[in-house]
């Protein structure tokens, strides 16, 4: 079954009386190469087991059974079951499961299916709408060797920004303290029916088992990031003061960032991956030394 086939689609949406649905973000393949070199650029094969998030119809998951050894796809929309068991029959290697990814446990559902695998990657198109979230659930997972998704050009562009660049946020440091991640990818949004009012971009997350910087608290490394990030337009200084206040004052802060070389009348946006991570190291000796006192 030719699932990027627009007359395929249209009479298949019609024997199961199925609409798209808006608030679900819902815009399927029809550019028969795109799911192909998704999988392909994937690094998918016969010893690679893979979870997809929210597979549609089943145009990206028909080219992801066709190189895996097994593929388990999580679908939110109940209405989809029905048509998945018509487009992915022929596949006993694929297993359909309802849920939310922000809800479902990920680390139970791939050692249920995948228990002896040797790679586990997951792979999806991702409906817009919950883009980082998802990216975010199944990093936190901490279950993939890689993830490689399918999202709208402007948050590809995001993931992969360089620090000082219009496009690095607090999301960036995010994913580059986890993985090292490059755009794939780029897919027009004539390549989707219904045609989206936007491009996207296929980037691929290659997971670290460890992290390339060091630092003495993950949790204090995402809370000095996000701080970073608060306010674009104000300096470092008075960005961390809002999120470290109580802790500590401006004159400690100020101290941390010149003692590993940070100018302090810079804004948060030009530090790098290696700069949080010492800046975080430098506040975390700050607050213990002050909880000592």
């Amino acid at each position: 079954m030719d699932l990027c086939n627009l007359d395929v689609i249209r009479v298949l949406l019609a024997k199961h009386g199925f609409s798209f649905s808006k608030g679900l973000g819902q815009n399927f393949l029809c550019e028969p190469s795109v799911p192909r070199d998704i999988a392909e650029l994937a690094g998918i094969d016969e010893e690679t087991c893979v979870l997809e998030v929210g597979p549609g119809i089943g145009t990206l998951t028909q080219e992801l059974c066709r190189r895996a050894k097994k593929v388990v796809a999580i679908e939110l929309d109940k209405r989809l079951p029905a048509l998945l068991a018509d487009t992915m029959g022929e596949f006993d290697n694929f297993t359909l499961l309802s849920g939310d990814v922000l809800k479902v446990d990920l680390p139970q559902i791939v050692r249920t299916h995948f228990p002896d695998a040797r790679r586990i990657v997951a792979c999806a198109n991702l409906p817009y709408y919950i883009t980082t979230p998802a990216i975010s659930a199944l990093i936190d997972s901490r279950c993939f060797d890689s993830i490689t998704v399918m999202v709208q050009k402007e948050v590809a562009d995001r993931i992969c920004a360089a620090a000082g660049t219009a496009d690095y946020g607090a999301f960036t440091p995010y994913i580059a303290y986890h993985a090292q991640a490059r755009t794939v990818l780029e897919v027009g949004r004539e390549c989707f029916v219904p045609s989206p009012k936007v491009d996207s971009a296929v980037v691929r997350m290659d997971l670290y088992k460890t992290p390339p910087v060091e630092v003495c608290d993950e949790t204090l490394f995402f809370q000095v990031v996000k701080a970073a990030f608060a306010q674009r337009r104000k300096t470092l200084p008075n960005c961390l003061g809002t999120g470290f206040g109580s802790r500590l004052d401006k004159g400690q802060l100020r101290a941390c960032m010149e003692s590993c070389g940070i100018d302090p009348g810079v804004r948060g946006e030009r530090l790098d991956i290696a700069a949080f991570a010492a800046l975080t190291n430098a506040i975390g000796a700050a607050l213990a030394e002050g909880a000592e006192k």
